[in-house]
């Protein structure tokens, strides 16, 4: 792997625009080469962004290529991810990992056995924001952490996306594709989960497309749309977790977490910045400076405000590690450990019983701004 990483994308749908657009951000990366099940899909894309377009079979075998990185629907993640390990390929990964325990103990004894690294979403706990806070938590500044909350709740996808129905079968659902971002921020800042305990609920068992060419049509729904989780970490911390596709409207914070000398509130973790505020006994709430830190700069508009989008941070950070064989932050280890815990989480809410956490937890080392200035250049 001299020079650059070579990088092939399999899955050219929605969220590929924003891995072609923010790669090219971190200069040890070079996308080289694209493939989709549907060609036209992998043309378009390919001219796009100046790279060749492939089938998947012709992307597994090229040379130039080092990592490649799964985009596809989620409940053909393994599919594809099992393709590309057997390949001799390391593999980065949108979320979920995979969608099961035996899927996962599968891509670990194939990772070992051929000796290839596997990496996964989500990186934004690399972002400045949630860097600062963990900086907070390990200086001591709030104190030992007791308690939490986290909060992930809207409308449905089917309010915003193009097929929003690959979202909603067994392996999908607002856990698997956004509570799991909550919970590798909390296993950044607090480690390893323990337990959990958890409800769930369907809101609607059939909803309807309200936008794009699909507009009217319905589709059933085959996963929880609602879950509540309590979550005990091995420190001791014990965190509430809710995500929803019910909810209209709130007013909650996506993370607060209580300390025994105060408190922190931290933005929303889809993406890197934020304002971070810390209050502790006696005092009014002051917002962390985060400013150093590259990965706190706005880099892209939502049309309201500025947001700061480093999205692939964790693939850069990944392959430098390839390199210099050492430990990469978005590692398997941490993705396995997450995955685990929201499989746990569903489980809890299926038998109605607390669930131990098998899979051990890496908490990753801080990414300094010092760092990921270097992932940048």
């Amino acid at each position: 792997m001299a020079g650059k990483t070579g990088i092939g994308i399999v899955g050219c749908g929605n969220i590929s625009r924003t891995y072609f657009k923010l790669i090219p951000l971190f200069g040890g990366l070079e996308i080289k080469a694209c493939a989709d099940l549907n060609r036209e899909m992998a043309d378009h894309a390919a001219a796009a962004n100046g790279i060749r377009s492939q089938t998947v079979h012709d992307l597994l075998a090229a040379d130039d290529l080092d990592i490649i990185v799964n985009l596809t629907e989620p409940d053909a993640h393994w599919a594809i991810s099992k393709q590309i390990l057997n390949a001799n390929k390391h593999l980065y990964s949108e979320l979920p990992l995979v969608t099961d325990f035996e899927q996962m103990q599968a891509m670990l004894s194939i990772a070992m056995t051929r000796k290839l690294k596997v990496g996964a979403a989500p990186d934004s706990f690399l972002g400045g924001a949630f860097q600062a806070a963990r900086v907070a938590i390990d200086s001591g500044r709030i104190g030992t952490v007791v308690s939490g909350t986290c909060f992930m709740m809207m409308p449905g996808m089917e309010t915003r996306h193009p097929h929003p129905d690959i979202f909603y079968r067994p392996g999908a659902g607002p856990l698997m594709l956004y509570g799991l971002y909550h919970i590798t921020h909390l296993v950044n800042l607090l480690g390893p989960v323990a337990r959990v305990a958890a409800m769930s609920a369907i809101g609607t068992l059939e909803r309807e497309i309200t936008s794009g060419a699909r507009k009217g049509e319905r589709f059933p729904v085959q996963t929880p749309t609602t879950v509540q989780a309590l979550l005990q970490f091995e420190s001791g911390a014990n965190i509430t977790l809710s995500t929803s596709w019910d909810v209209v409207a709130h007013r909650h914070f996506p993370i607060e977490i209580y300390g025994t000398e105060g408190t922190l509130v931290l933005p929303d973790p889809l993406f890197f910045g934020g304002d971070v505020h810390l209050t502790v006994h006696g005092n009014v709430p002051q917002m962390l400076d985060a400013s150093a830190h590259p990965f706190s700069r706005p880099n892209q508009s939502n049309g309201t405000k500025s947001l700061a989008n480093y999205r692939a941070a964790g693939l850069a950070d990944m392959a430098q590690a390839i390199k210099l064989k050492n430990a990469y932050r978005c590692s398997m280890g941490l993705a396995m450990h997450a995955l685990d815990t929201a499989l746990s989480i569903l489980k809890s809410a299926e038998i109605g019983a607390f669930v131990d956490v098998e899979t051990p937890g890496d908490r990753p080392e801080q990414l300094s701004p010092e760092d990921a200035k270097a992932l940048l250049s």
